[in-house]
């Protein structure tokens, strides 16, 4: 039987996702998300909060894609429309939910879009790291039920509120082209080389009978396999279960989905420390495909009955990453909004 020093960490960073609790008062990172979206708001102008703001069952809400936004024409307001105070304003209200880690992964991430336009200024897409955007659905309140997005290429972070509560914090995406920068004066600047180098150790370290189980497929798939679907279908439970992986291996699976999470605020993790539960080990897999070799293509994907990690890097050489961590019964808050319909929407 497994130690509880080693169930406790899995089990918390799964809780943390889709704890569902109800909770008698609003917690505090839903307080702060409302006051750092309301300070936010207070900045704009009207016609740039007729931009910014939707109904909470505004279409909008749950449509999002980590493409360029020349393929997804996306609703919001761009940091492009704002003002410097605005834009701090903005980044002030990701910091209500982020950690540093997380917000630094963010930032990285959309100043990649100079690098690719200055490697190709006329190219098709009009690289710009001021072109992502922020709407807000709903009334933000301490104790109210909205939700908001920040999203542009390769970045799609979604937050539900229900009833002072934070319901939800998915679907949440990461990528990064390049993957890797090779030149210039950022040459070696990897966004999201943790995720990949400790994904790689594990699989490695398995032993010929694991990677069996564990190993998939030879050839990794060209990209996530949930996509930007609205609702994640539940994927079959491929690869290694925790339950058969050796302390070690089970300590580099437990970092590696830490990873994702810690890119939250600490109070969102000690909030589901609160609502732990013990998880059978049997029903967390971790699944590979591809080369086990650096600089060639690979897929990973770590996977909970409710809980899903996906990991791809096929795509310009293998140098181009989309990873994203859905909770397939609450993302976008589904489970606590229809329950708050319920409760005070009655006929």
């Amino acid at each position: 039987m497994r130690s509880m020093h080693l169930i406790k960490p899995i089990t918390f960073a799964l809780t943390l996702v889709f704890s569902t609790s109800a909770f008698a008062h609003p917690d505090q990172t839903a307080a702060d998300m409302a006051n750092a979206a309301n300070a936010f708001l207070a900045t704009l102008k009207p016609e740039q909060i007729a931009k910014a703001t939707f109904e909470l069952d505004d279409t909008n809400r749950t449509r999002w894609h980590f493409v360029p936004t020349e393929m997804h024409p996306r609703h919001g307001l761009s940091f492009r429309e704002m003002q410097q105070d605005q834009q701090h304003m903005a980044y002030a209200l990701l910091a209500s939910v982020l950690s540093a880690r997380g917000l630094q992964k963010t930032a990285q991430i959309m100043s990649l879009e100079q690098i690719l336009h200055d490697a190709n200024p006329k190219g098709r897409f009009a690289r710009d790291p001021k072109w992502y955007f922020i709407s807000i659905f709903g009334k933000p309140s301490v104790k109210g039920t909205w939700g908001w997005r920040f999203e542009g290429h390769h970045l799609s972070l979604s937050f539900t509120v229900v009833d002072g509560h934070v319901g939800g914090l998915t679907p949440s995406f990461l990528g990064t082209n390049p993957g890797k920068v090779l030149d210039g004066p950022r040459k070696g600047l990897q966004v999201l080389a943790t995720e990949e180098k400790i994904a790689r150790a594990l699989a490695r370290s398995l032993n010929a009978e694991q990677r069996t189980v564990a190993v998939v497929d030879e050839k990794a798939p060209a990209d996530i396999i949930t996509k930007a679907d609205r609702k994640a279908r539940r994927l079959e439970p491929l690869g290694l279960a925790a339950s058969e992986m050796n302390k070690k291996q089970f300590t580099q699976l437990w970092t590696l989905i830490e990873e994702y999470l810690r890119n939250y605020r600490l109070d969102l993790a000690e909030e589901g420390l609160k609502h732990l539960e013990g998880l059978d080990l049997k029903m967390i897999h971790f699944a590979w495909a591809g080369s086990l070799e650096s600089g060639k293509g690979h897929y990973y994907r770590i996977q909970a009955p409710d809980f899903l990690i996906e990991y791809d890097n096929t795509q310009n050489g293998a140098n181009h990453v989309h990873c994203v961590v859905r909770d397939l019964k609450r993302d976008f808050g589904e489970d606590l909004l229809r329950q708050h319909y319920e409760q005070h929407h009655k006929k």
